[in-house]
């Protein structure tokens, strides 16, 4: 048995079935009290599985990157000491300090990504040596810095970043209102989205020209398309990436929970901050409605599978009847859904 046959085989023993079973949910780790150990987390956001085959995760509260074995359940801290400080460039990772990472990405050489909040910085951890260097970012929050070297530019408050399809780092600079992309070969940093303007973004509108209310989120889907959520805008657009242009997906703007089995366009959302591409699936951490929405990208249509729409703590292995609390990092890998339920201090596990 491989090792993906292997991880894959405990997941589904985990949410107690088989693919094309029904669909249930079960916790990976986390018992509902925050803490650092190999049975408890405080506050998960990003997930990303690693070139090792294993999870890592943002362990907010923890300030640290953590890694689970998911063969082994067994964790261990790839960068952070625990303080919230903007200190360790050019030192190992995991005794370097972090302030509030929130979303993690891998790139193809296997380099690690971290965007701090509260840093206003992306950081990179090294593949092989481990060392933790700043990708962009002064530290100091504002705006400033494109068609320069990304370490020299500012950035406010970035929540996330993923690796686009020709490799280049993308990041939600949310207090900007902007996209920004690094160039892996130059360094240098430009915005690719955003006016800075906090207004409704118009359907097919270029990104370059378009106001955007709050970027909160970027997933690539495996044809290079790119997918965005706004957090006050509470809206999702699909980017073409030949065309440069945003469409609207879902969320009417309008903040709120309803529109479950009809035109996603037509739903509401309550600040969307975490998205996974699956197939022709889309899946939606639907934040404050603590749920877990999915936008069929071919019926254009969007429901809930997991949580209940009020805040809480599970129980499982029934996604409808399991609640949450604030889920934030989403990732979708080897036909499993992995959620952050980050105020329940929990990582759980879906098999739709």
């Amino acid at each position: 048995m491989t090792r993906r046959d292997a991880v894959s085989a405990m997941l589904f023993a985990l949410v107690g079935g088989r693919a094309g079973a029904a669909p249930s949910v079960a916790t990976l780790i986390g018992d509902g009290t925050p803490g650092l150990s190999d049975t408890r987390v405080n506050n998960p956001y990003g997930l990303a599985i690693g070139p090792d085959g294993a999870l890592y995760f943002c362990d907010l509260d923890n300030q640290r990157i953590r890694r689970l074995d998911l063969r082994t359940h067994r964790t261990s801290v790839v960068a952070g000491d625990g303080r919230r400080a903007y200190a360790g460039d050019g030192g190992p990772a995991a005794a370097g300090s972090l302030n509030m990472p929130h979303e993690i990405a891998f790139d193809a050489r296997g380099h690690l990504y971290v965007a701090e909040r509260d840093n206003h910085v992306v950081r990179r951890i090294d593949a092989t040596t481990g060392v933790i260097s700043t990708a962009a970012g002064t530290g100091v929050a504002g705006f400033a810095g494109d068609g320069g070297p990304a370490t020299a530019a500012q950035l406010r408050q970035p929540h996330s970043i993923t690796i686009a399809p020709d490799g280049r780092l993308l990041i939600c600079d949310v207090g900007n209102h902007r996209i920004r992309a690094v160039d892996p070969a130059t360094g240098r940093i430009v915005t690719i989205g955003g006016t800075g303007e906090r207004r409704p973004t118009p359907d097919g509108a270029r990104l370059s020209d378009a106001p955007l209310d709050g970027p909160r989120t970027l997933a690539a889907g495996p044809d290079g398309t790119l997918y965005l959520a706004l957090r006050e805008g509470n809206a999702i657009y699909r980017i073409d990436p030949a065309a440069g242009t945003l469409h609207h997906l879902a969320g009417s703007g309008a903040q709120g929970y309803a529109g479950d089995g009809g035109p996603a366009r037509e739903a509401m959302l309550g600040g969307p901050k975490g998205l996974a591409v699956d197939g022709r699936m889309l899946y939606v951490a639907d934040t404050e409605n603590h749920a877990i929405r999915r936008i069929d990208l071919a019926a254009g249509s969007i429901d809930t599978v997991l949580g209940t729409g009020t805040r809480g703590d599970g129980p499982g292995p029934e996604p409808r009847r399991c609640a949450l609390a604030r889920p934030h990092g989403l990732l979708a890998a080897g036909g499993i859904l992995y959620v952050g339920d980050s105020e329940a201090h929990r990582i759980r596990v879906l098999t739709p």
